[in-house]
């Protein structure tokens, strides 16, 4: 091996060299394929699936973001949730990777309705796809009792794990409010009316705390999921809507993650057929719509 240096090198480090030869291989066609298809795919950042072999994040607000997406008609979206949620944009999952002439933009969930739409071209619709008016202002009945009545249920029977790191440090970002969606509410928004505090006026210490009665929260789940299953009916879209709308994405989403809560979140849900038969209908075209990026 003849030098370039300007510097000679001994013939005993030559001789060394020698012994462990330099060999190049041709270039890995296959994963040249998978990087150009990573640079090219839109990918959604999530929480983790209930089992590594899915697509669907187990939760609820991610999972509203992957249905609604899907049920835009939108295919070929890769997911990833080997990524932490501090990475995300404003610190929330979900986030959308999107690479456009060259260049990469992460965006917020609040930003996906928009890219959507500038992705498929469509006009603004004033009633967002609800069959009339009064479809659209029922709509927002709905989505209080889902963020409101269910939601509280489901953090209250099936409460998400907690880290030691999240025990031991605390966000350093100001509280926002539930309408901004950048954070999660506390079980006190989310109740209606909100539960009483643990200490009173007579208390020699401070009110703090909340008092929560779970039977009263279980009866309030309880006949939210029968209203949701009268209205539903047998349409195949909610509020019979032609097509699906954001409230079927939110609707899908609560109904998938009690479908896997425990019983006394899960059995309200699986006695009413047209629930079941609904979130499975959905499931497949949520599931189709997605795939999974190099996720250890």
């Amino acid at each position: 091996m003849a030098s370039t240096s300007t510097i000679p090198v001994p013939a005993v480090v030559h001789k060394f060299f020698s012994k462990f030869p330099l060999y190049t291989y041709p270039q890995d066609e296959s994963a040249s394929i998978q990087s150009a298809a990573r640079q090219t795919r839109p990918t959604l950042w999530i929480a983790p699936p209930r089992f590594r072999t899915d697509v669907l994040s187990a939760d609820v607000e991610c999972l509203k973001w992957q249905a609604y997406i899907a049920l835009r008609g939108v295919k070929n979206i890769g997911v990833e949730w080997d990524v932490s949620p501090e990475g995300a944009v404003d610190g929330r999952l979900p986030s959308l990777v999107v690479y456009e002439r060259g260049k990469l933009e992460v965006m917020g969930s609040r930003m996906i309705p928009g890219w959507v739409d500038g992705l498929l071209q469509v006009e603004e619709d004033a009633f967002e796809g609800y069959k009339d008016a009064a479809a659209k202002d029922e709509s927002r009945a709905w989505v209080t009792l889902l963020e409101g009545t269910v939601e509280s249920a489901l953090r209250f029977f099936n409460p998400p794990p907690v880290s030691i790191t999240s025990l031991l440090l605390y966000s350093s970002h100001p509280p926002v409010s539930h309408s901004s969606q950048l954070n999660k509410p506390r079980l006190s928004i989310l109740l209606s009316p909100p539960p009483a505090p643990l200490s009173g006026l007579t208390s020699l210490f401070p009110p703090y705390g909340e008092r929560v009665s779970p039977s009263s929260m279980q009866s309030q789940y309880y006949d939210a999921i029968v209203s949701l299953s009268h209205r539903l009916g047998q349409d195949m879209w909610f509020l019979g809507s032609s097509g699906p709308t954001a409230l079927d994405a939110l609707l899908f989403a609560f109904l998938h993650c009690l479908l896997a809560a425990p019983d006394d979140l899960r059995l309200p849900v699986a006695r009413r057929m047209n629930l079941v038969n609904y979130e499975r209908r959905v499931r497949e075209i949520v599931r189709a719509s997605f795939v999974a990026v190099q996720n250890r």
